[in-house]
């Protein structure tokens, strides 16, 4: 293999792009996985109830015995932010921010989702000085302090549980007043003593000094505004995809999701997609995974078939 060629490179390392390392080594390709972090936003959440295999497990410890396989089978890390794709000497080409470029037969984008912001007055001003979109990473910063969660999915509701359990007193806000998270997670909250729902609730302001200590909301059924004294805020009202590296390689949607076929193929033949960026309705760890892994045989099925090798149809057998 000549210096930085690769049979493929996979962008991202949340559940998606690690289990796509553990595929593609196994299939004996050499991988590269590019990434700023290991875990993405799986990895900052604290208590994950809802994948196979274990009753509970942490986000950062599941996705790190991922990224401890992936190492394990062949694939090589380097951390390093993507910022632009495109093609060279009929190959793909990664270029990263720290200035170096690598070239590959194939390429996987799994480099997930980022935070959505509330776009408010006091936001970025308080960024972390009381502005936080991460729970996990932050919650034990706030013990018996009085915060705010605002959102109503998944994250949101985690969030509070979580929090509910170090902070003095949680307002969850919600501008509806319905959450769109699992029931159980809803019924949890629901059963806090220091949880307190504040619904058809929209956060307009982040006040402060050096750090924040008041939001003002407004209730959206009858308009009146109120202060609220909180020393934290944290924001858990979904994710947007940054796919401005790959806008020119492969075809998105309209939310800026990577569009993919049932095989995770991109418009771009050699481009697989999996994961949160890839379009979907679904945005779960256990569903990121298996399609990093689909994406990482229909890699390797590609390069097959360029070699004009056949493929077999299974991953498994009744035969011995």
């Amino acid at each position: 293999m000549k210096e930085n060629i690769y049979d493929l490179i996979i962008i991202g390392a949340g559940p998606a792009g690690l289990t796509a390392g553990i595929y593609a080594s196994r299939r004996k390709l050499n991988n590269l996985i590019l990434t700023k972090d290991i875990g993405g936003q799986a990895a900052t959440v604290p208590k994950i109830e809802n994948y196979p295999g274990f009753e509970e497990i942490g986000g950062f410890e599941l996705t790190d015995q991922m990224k401890k396989q992936a190492e394990k089978f062949g694939s090589q890390f380097k951390y390093e932010e993507v910022i632009k794709v495109g093609k060279a000497n009929n190959f793909f080409e990664v270029e990263t921010s720290a200035g170096n470029k690598y070239q590959a037969q194939t390429l996987i984008l799994s480099f997930g989702v980022t935070p959505r912001n509330l776009d408010v007055p006091g936001e970025k001003e308080f960024l972390n000085k009381g502005v936080t979109y991460c729970a996990n990473c932050d919650a034990p910063l706030y013990k018996d302090k009085i915060v705010a969660v605002v959102g109503g999915g998944n994250s949101a509701l985690d969030a509070a549980e979580y929090l509910s359990k170090i902070a003095q007193k949680v307002y969850l806000i919600h501008r509806r007043d319905e959450f769109r998270g699992e029931e159980i997670l809803v019924e949890k909250v629901k059963k806090m003593d220091n949880i307190e729902l504040v619904l058809h609730t929209v956060v307009q302001e982040i006040k402060g000094d050096k750090f924040v200590n008041k939001i003002i909301v407004k209730n959206l059924q009858d308009e009146s505004i109120k202060e609220l004294a909180v020393e934290g805020v944290f924001i858990e009202i979904g994710h947007i995809v940054n796919a401005s590296p790959v806008r020119q390689a492969v075809e998105l949607d309209e939310k800026q999701q990577i569009i993919i076929d049932d095989y995770c193929r991109t418009s771009e033949l050699g481009i697989f997609a999996a994961g949160d960026v890839a379009f979907g309705e679904y945005k779960q760890i256990i569903i990121a995974a298996g399609e990093g892994a689909k994406a990482a045989l229909s890699a390797y099925k590609y390069l097959q078939q360029k070699k004009g090798k056949k493929t077999p149809v299974l991953d498994w057998s009744n035969k011995t």
